[in-house]
């Protein structure tokens, strides 16, 4: 960071600062020696191509401090060592990063209703992509209904990553996440709403800095007690990157995070008559006879094809927006142009 920061050529009222709050585009920094309000310069906010330029929890900015004011303006997001990111809710075609230079990605699922195999594999996949090192815990062990069957299941779609049953409220299993929080590192707390992040936060805090509710029995779904991300300080040094849970999990990038979240496929594949096969309609298919003969499960493979289709569809989308951001700018700089013209009296 410190490097990334002197390279930028800050002046003198400017300050490296991690944003630790984010809340409404209002944001809280730290800073050496204490903490700042902030929000993000104008500059800056014209800049941006996206909205996953902008300012993110867990990013190292440069800010501009304003003592009469006290508070500052993020004029520089610095380059990012990782980030978690999906695509925005809804129809709108952006970038929002969840987390950002996180060293550990915690994917929280609980053993009760909330219980998911494939959406694990959306969270897995973007977690390999973000950069950050991925590690599953499972919640509410006493919850569930058949507890060696579903850490199976779940580490037959993880393969080698490290996966964790905890229960946050008993404190049991919570001593082996101490061991990724060491000081100076960064992890991030991913998962739906009711699965119990918050709850993880109090214990490894030791004391009620988050809000915790219940969720409803009937279909083990929780209402939102964090409402938005944070960096939580603990008491061995390391930080807790807080967040919201998530209702929707659209994927933005994936790169070769689909391989390496689907070993299993990828394994087979190579065998396929047809380097680019699709495993659908082709002839010859390894992996297509991997499934009639038992080996790989039917719904993994479907769920292979959806995240397929979902990317290329993302990819189109993608291609669109940079065509339409390409001609507004070009916009823009014919407009400016004609002002100087103007200005100069041509």
């Amino acid at each position: 960071m410190a490097a990334a920061y002197e390279a930028w050529g800050p002046r003198p009222d400017h300050v490296p600062a991690r944003v630790a709050v984010e809340f409404n585009h209002l944001y809280r920094v730290y800073v050496d020696g204490g903490d700042l309000d902030a929000v993000v310069s104008g500059r800056l906010k014209h800049h941006a191509m996206s909205r996953g330029e902008l300012p993110a929890v867990g990013d190292w900015v440069v800010a501009r401090k304003r003592p009469e004011e006290d508070r500052a303006s993020i004029v520089h997001v610095l380059p990012r060592r990782s980030r978690f990111s999906r695509k925005v809710a809804g129809s709108v075609t952006d970038e929002q990063v969840v987390a950002a230079n996180a060293d550990v990605v915690f994917l929280v699922m609980a053993l009760d209703g909330d219980f998911s195999p494939r959406r694990l594999e959306r969270y897995l996949l973007l977690a390999r992509e973000s950069g950050a090192s991925p590690v599953v815990l499972l919640t509410k062990p006493d919850l569930s209904a058949d507890l060696p069957a579903q850490v199976a299941e779940v580490v037959g779609v993880t393969n080698e990553l490290p996966v964790h049953v905890l229960n946050p409220r008993s404190g049991e299993g919570a001593d082996a996440l101490r061991g990724y929080l060491a000081r100076g590192r960064t992890c991030a707390l991913l998962g739906s709403s009711g699965v119990g992040k918050s709850t993880i936060v109090n214990r490894l805090v030791g004391a009620d800095v988050r809000r915790t509710r219940a969720v409803r029995e009937e279909d083990s779904k929780g209402r939102h007690t964090t409402t938005h991300r944070e960096l939580v300080p603990l008491p061995a040094g390391g930080l807790l990157l807080d967040t919201p849970g998530m209702r929707e999990l659209q994927l933005w990038a994936a790169g070769d995070a689909v391989e390496q979240a689907f070993e299993d496929v990828d394994r087979y594949a190579g065998d396929c008559h047809f380097s680019d096969c699709r495993h659908r309609d082709e002839p010859r298919c390894a992996v297509k006879a991997a499934v009639a003969e038992g080996l790989l499960s039917a719904e993994r493979l479907e769920s292979y094809r959806a995240l397929q289709d979902e990317l290329a569809h993302l990819a189109r989308q993608q291609d669109e927006r940079a065509m339409l951001e390409q001609k507004r700018r070009g916009r823009i700089g014919a407009k400016a142009f004609r002002q100087t013209l103007r200005a100069k009296g041509r």
